[in-house]
């Protein structure tokens, strides 16, 4: 027996060099420690029975520090000798059940297990067994057995395998172990448990004690753990627990899972019957950290195994409650454990229903404040788990922030995390974003939209500042991310590119869950506006703000972020949910729906989106995807009709949205395929209706893609096949509905350029098309393109040429007001004018059309024709358009005057435009020629409606004075004559006239100068009329009347000065006309070939007033002052005498250079001979009918001008 041997006599020298260098046994047994140490001697002590206890310690630490650091040097000196080592070990493990002093008992069993490891000896291992095994065989009480179980458990965890030899080889251990328990001794019980939990840490060890637990240990364990007071004991038996529930047979057992469903549900059966729950909660309630972080892994243990099945007993215990207090801790480690536990619990759905979560999300939020402040990327990422599980499984009844404060802490610590420089930390802080935009968190009023919309910035931009630089032409599995690589977490970096991809879902998710919540928000009164803001202040968390920030921010960054990764590549589920989110934006803000589509629309996602489909939903792939791609497009083709559609109703967009919906999702072709199938013929006899589908489908999509100047189909390709597709359509019979049949005629007027004419069965079946409808509007599209189309093919213009122009100047898009008139034609796409002007240069039988529509449309469509009209005059001369137009202006003012009274024409807002085309007709006519039957009808006419027109009817006037002036002008003397005998037999024209000219003497002169009035330019323009007529008058008359003379030169007179002080330089040009010495020589020509006349005095004073030096010369200057100096001045006439005086003195004060030195004496003479004579005033009336005026009133005005 090693415990037994006898000391040899060779033992005896040894104690004395116990702690020292000895010389008896040689260096060869000195351990060069400090102080040296001698093994022999050493062991010779430990077995001497008259040593002290406190120098068997002293010896058994040296050896100990031997051991520790010099373990090989006391292997080589012991393990030679095997008797050496069995009797070192029997005297170790005699002393081991001698010694009663604690600390020495430790240091045997230090001493011991470190040398049984070093030896490395099955067969002393072995031996320690054998002797344990007897000496709990033959103890008389438990108590003794404790160093034995100490060691045990030293030696189970010191080797690897002993547990498995332990239950093999000395099974009956196992029931002394079981009596351990049983003894009322915590220190025994922990030693038991301590090796308990080292024999059920071996797979051998738990199957062959899984009888023994579930007959014997179970119940003796629970007790023991749930009466245990001292930590060691508390420990130990968590450690063994922890070793159980790693097996699912061992959890079923300790939380008796044998109970059926309706116990499950019985809380006080739970609780009864499932002892562990209360055992760990009861730790819990302890206050140690280190326990209740044990309690909460355990707790895990069990959850992790079945949730559903153990949870239940967990929450009737309210364990929750009590983890959620632990987590106001500072213990990382406990923190981790109750996250771990909490997680597992969210699971089932009484943890919830409890409403334990609406008891913890405080805690659990002030946790998160403080996790954040520590360096644990693995708690952070485990605490926002939990945060995001609990966000998401939240029951929609059950609101979880009741205190909106709460709510705003929970924001404070999203917004803070999206700071961190660990992607994976931001990445679970963005999927709890994701789960917290939900209504049921954030309806507690008022809404916090501001610190919502902070939130979702950050998150935005957080993911964009993830993308590589745009300036980067890496492959996408080089880019790396701009976070903090320093991070121990950031330096495994060969999976960023799909934690990219992972990272941009997740902020996509939470984007497009943001918008559902505005969404949802505005069927809740109390969410739109905040009931809280001040009286008359406005608030800015509105929900209108949130929604257009949402449709802001998607466009500015969300749109740019997401194209850029589809770039470098294309993930289903990133589109899928890019694509739903999308959709869900176009109810967020109703009023941008149709402005956000058509930029959509125009920025290729019509193209995107069935790229997507042909890549990803082909072959029945992706459902979930097919079904966002198609819902999008649906959305957005109705949004586009309803945008561009403004006749639409409700039955169209009804059978529009039908066909989209049944349709698109089996529209999985790619373009080139789809484009196939829109050439692709029916079989005879026989109509496809999936192709059917199809093709209309494809059609539509293309109609709304060429709308928003996505042109994505090469245009000849496109023309072709829309071209066979109605070629196809007409073949079997059927005649495509209006909107389909719209999309493809757009279609084929906007390619028509790029394609070929088309042939005329392709003309002749696209009437038959045509003739077939009831209304053409129903397939009519707004779009010049589209007119030309009709306009260019003369098989189609004479059919429904009529029609396309009436719905082209009908069109609300087309309207143009008056005060828009100076725009017109340069300010729209649409603009009439500017659409039709090249169609009109080439085709001119097109103005017959627009003729006809001015007379057989509604007012406003022929004031819209006669605006075009008048815009294509101003810049064609064509001469042959001229005379076309005037004989249909003839039949048009004719029809005109017959339909409608004085009151009638003088409200009709057409007739001054149609007057004023008329006129620029005229303009465009060069040359002098003479005046045929229609001139004449015209005449007649214009002079006619200007009869019953009133003076203040400017409009009418205006353009019909100038016409009739312009009339008499640009023709020959002959037909000048016929001309001016039409306007003088009209007397309701000379009353008219007269009534218009007395205006003159009402009009008061402005304080500055000013443009032209409209009344102004009338008056203007009748005074020109009445010169024009009695000079003409006055031309072919054989005897020359000096009332005549006098009157022509008081028109002019008026005329010049009345322009004078409206715009100065348009009196210098008028003065300035060549007819105007024409008409001094016809003055001239009279009786009296002096100028000594007061008609040709007044007439010389007009022109070297005016300064008109082409009319009037110094010679004719230097005549008229040398017949005044010969002439006897006191027997010239009175009106001679003053006018006189007006011309001396108009030389004389202009200091013209054109009166010779010599000739001032002259002039200053004769001024002052003509002082004395006075004259008398006349009447400013009566002056163009019955043509008799006083001058003299000239002579006065001119002075007073002069």
């Amino acid at each position: 027996m090693v415990g037994g041997a006898t000391r040899q006599p060779w033992q005896r020298p040894m104690a004395e060099g116990a702690a020292g260098l000895c010389g008896r046994h040689g260096p060869r047994w000195a351990l060069a420690l400090h102080p040296p140490l001698c093994l022999a001697c050493a062991v010779e002590t430990l077995g001497d029975g008259s040593a002290s206890l406190v120098r068997k310690k002293h010896v058994l630490s040296r050896l100990q520090d031997a051991l520790a650091w010099q373990a090989l040097t006391v292997v080589q000196l012991l393990a030679p000798d095997e008797r050496v080592c069995m009797h070192l070990l029997g005297t170790l493990f005699e002393m081991l059940h001698s010694v009663e002093d604690s600390s020495a008992l430790n240091l045997l069993v230090e001493v011991l297990v470190r040398l049984v490891v070093e030896l490395k000896s099955e067969q002393y291992l072995y031996c320690i067994l054998g002797e344990s095994q007897k000496e709990l065989c033959k103890a008389t009480t438990i108590r003794t057995s404790l160093p034995t179980f100490s060691l045990l458990g030293k030696l189970a965890d010191a080797i690897p395998g002993f547990a498995d030899i332990l239950v093999v080889k000395h099974n009956n251990v196992v029931d002394h172990l079981l009596m351990g328990l049983m003894y009322p001794n915590e220190g025994i019980k922990a030693a038991v448990c301590y090796l308990y939990g080292k024999l059920y840490s071996s797979p051998i060890g738990t199957e062959q004690l899984s009888g023994h637990f579930e007959e014997r240990l179970c119940g003796v364990f629970l007790n023991i753990l749930e009466c245990a007071q001292t930590k060691e004991l508390q420990v130990n038996c968590l450690g063994l627990l922890k070793e159980l529930l790693k097996s699912d047979h061992f959890v079923s057992i300790l939380m008796n899972n044998s109970k059926t469903e309706e116990e499950t549900e019985n809380p006080d059966f739970l609780e009864g019957e499932n002892p562990l729950p209360l055992i760990l909660k009861k730790l819990l309630l302890t206050g140690d950290e280190m326990l209740q972080a044990a309690s909460s892994h355990c707790m895990a243990a069990v959850l992790v195994h079945s949730p559903s099945r153990y949870a239940p007993a967990f929450i009737h215990a309210d364990v929750p409650e009590f983890l959620f207090e632990c987590l106001l801790c500072k213990n990382e480690i406990l923190i981790w454990s109750v996250y771990c536990c909490l997680l597992l619990l969210t699971e089932e759905r009484l943890f919830f229903s409890k409403c334990h979560t609406v008891y913890g999300i405080e805690s659990l939020v002030r946790s998160l404040q403080g996790v954040l402040l520590l360096n644990n990327v693995e708690l952070h990422k485990q605490g926002l788990l939990l945060f995001t599980e609990i966000l998401k499984r939240q029951p929609v009844e059950i609101k979880l922030f009741t205190n909106r404060g709460v709510c705003l802490e929970a924001i404070d610590v999203l917004m803070e995390t999206m700071n961190c420089p660990v992607l994976d930390v931001v990445m679970e802080a963005v999927k709890a974003v994701a789960a917290f935009l939900r209504k049921d968190h954030l309806s507690s009023p008022p809404v916090p939209y501001e610190e919502l919309q902070k939130l979702l910035e950050a998150v935005l931009k957080r993911c964009a500042d993830l993308s590589p630089s745009q300036s980067s032409k890496k492959h996408a599995g080089d880019f790396l991310f701009s976070v903090s690589q320093s991070h121990p977490a950031n330096r495994n970096l060969g999976r960023v590119p799909q934690r990219q991809g992972q990272f941009l879902l997740n902020t996509l998710e939470s984007f497009r869950n943001a918008c559902r919540l505005a969404v949802e928000f505005q069927g809740d009164l109390m969410a739109q506006e905040n009931a809280f803001t001040a009286p008359n202040s406005e608030s800015k968390d509105t929900l209108s703000n949130f929604s257009e920030f949402l449709l802001r921010i998607c466009d500015s960054l969300c749109i740019p972020m997401v194209m850029s990764y589809l770039e470098r590549a294309v993930s289903p589920s990133v589109t899928e949910v890019f694509i739903s989110t999308l959709n869900t934006l176009f109810t967020v803000v109703p009023s941008m729906r149709n402005k956000f589509s058509r930029k959509l629309a125009s920025s290729s996602f019509i193209r995107l989106t069935l790229e997507l489909k042909a890549r990803f939903c082909s072959v029945q792939r992706n459902p979930v995807l097919n079904h966002t791609c198609s819902s999008f497009l649906c959305s957005l083709c109705l949004n586009l009709y309803s945008a561009t559609e403004k006749r639409r109703t409700s039955q169209q967009e009804q059978e529009m949205s039908e066909l989209l919906q049944k349709g698109l999702p089996q529209l999985n072709y790619t373009i080139a395929e789809s484009l196939l199938f829109l050439s692709e013929t029916h079989e005879p006899f026989f109509l496809d209706q999936s192709l059917c589908s199809h093709q209309h489908c494809f059609i539509l999509l293309l109609y709304f893609a060429y709308t928003s100047g996505d042109r994505f189909v090469p245009d000849a390709e496109l023309f072709l096949a829309v071209g066979n597709f109605l070629l196809s359509a007409q073949d079997h019979g059927v005649c495509p509905p209006p909107h389909i049949l719209r999309a493809a005629l757009y279609l084929l007027a906007v390619c028509q350029d790029k394609g070929k004419a088309l042939d005329l069965r392709s003309l002749s079946t696209i009437r038959r098309i045509l003739d077939n409808l009831p209304d053409l509007s129903l397939v009519y599209v707004h779009c010049p393109l589209l007119l030309k189309f009709f306009l260019c093919y003369p098989e189609l213009m004479g059919r429904f040429g009529h029609q396309v122009l009436q719905l082209w100047f009908s069109w609300e898009d087309c309207k143009q007001t008056e005060a828009e008139e100076a725009d017109f034609g340069t300010s729209n796409q649409l603009n009439s004018a500017d659409s039709l002007l090249p169609i009109l240069k080439s085709n001119s039988s097109i103005l017959l059309i627009l003729l006809d529509l001015v007379c057989s449309s509604s007012v406003e469509v022929a004031w819209k024709v006669l605006m075009t009209l008048r815009t294509f005059l101003e810049r064609n001369e064509d001469l042959l358009v001229c005379d076309l137009l005037r004989s249909q202006f003839l039949q048009i003012l004719q029809q005109l005057l017959v339909e409608n009274s004085s009151a009638t024409l003088q409200a009709n807002r057409n007739l001054p435009v149609l007057l004023s085309l008329l006129f620029l007709v005229q303009l465009r006519s060069k040359g002098i020629r003479e005046l045929d039957s229609t001139d004449f009808k015209l005449l007649h006419q214009v002079s006619n409606l200007c009869g019953k027109c009133r003076p203040g009817d400017t409009d009418l006037l205006q353009p019909s004075l100038n016409f009739l002036y312009w009339s008499l002008h640009q023709t020959t003397p002959c037909s000048q004559q016929r001309g001016v005998a039409v306007l003088l037999s009209n007397v309701s024209l000379l009353e008219l006239l007269q009534k218009v000219l007395e205006c003159t003497w009402l009009w008061s002169p402005p304080s500055r100068p000013a443009y032209l009035s409209s009344d102004d330019a009338l008056l203007c323009s009748g005074w020109l009329l009445v010169a024009s007529l009695l000079l003409y008058q006055h031309r072919y008359n054989t005897e020359k009347d000096l009332l005549l003379s006098q009157a022509v030169v008081a028109c002019l007179e008026t005329l010049v000065e009345y322009l004078y002080m409206k715009n100065q330089d348009a009196a210098l040009h008028v003065a300035s006309q060549p007819w105007h010495r024409f008409l001094l020589f016809t003055l001239l020509s009279g009786g009296q070939k002096s100028f000594l006349q007061p008609e040709v005095l007044r007439l010389m004073t007009l022109f070297v007033k005016y300064q008109s030096r082409n009319i009037i010369s110094q010679k004719e200057i230097s005549q008229i002052i040398h017949e005044a100096a010969e002439a006897n001045i006191a027997e010239l006439p009175e009106a001679t005498s003053c006018a006189l005086h007006l011309f001396l003195s108009q030389i004389q004060s202009s200091h013209s250079d054109q009166v010779e030195p010599e000739q001032s004496g002259i002039i200053q003479t004769l001024l002052d001979r003509l002082l004395g004579q006075r004259t008398t005033s006349v009447k400013h009336q009566d002056i163009v009918y019955p043509l008799t005026a006083d001058v003299c009133s000239r002579c006065n005005r001119g002075k007073r001008h002069t």
